[in-house]
């Protein structure tokens, strides 16, 4: 079960288990995924919702667990996904993608001060 504020956040949130057996997903998520199933989607695995080559990927972020980010284009759509390990106490318990809708233009700042390197 998600806390409310994964059903307001602007973003498509997924939560899988440690085999990739989808657990959850808030409203937007479900509507990108719409046209594979949305809720359906849920208690099923997330290898079956993508295609061979895409697999190994996937298969190599659960051996490493570590965070995964991208974007892709499609249909004039650009989105940002952000993969990052789900813990508890430390222990690794699967992964929590986000769905981020990116504008057409991104700003970048090459600076930020609450950040020291």
């Amino acid at each position: 079960m998600q806390p409310d504020w994964c059903q307001e956040a602007k973003a498509g949130i997924v939560v899988c288990d440690m085999q990739g057996i989808i657990l959850s997903m808030n409203d937007m998520a479900a509507a990108i995924f719409a046209k594979s199933g949305g809720r359906d989607l849920i208690g099923k695995s997330m290898m079956e919702c993508h295609p061979p080559q895409a697999r190994e990927k996937i298969r190599k972020l659960f051996e490493t667990q570590k965070p995964h980010c991208y974007t892709v284009e499609s249909r004039g759509v650009k989105t940002m996904l952000y993969q990052s390990p789900l813990k508890e106490n430390g222990k690794f318990m699967g992964f929590v993608d986000f769905i981020l809708i990116l504008p057409d233009v991104v700003p970048h700042l090459d600076k930020i001060h609450w950040v020291k390197k």
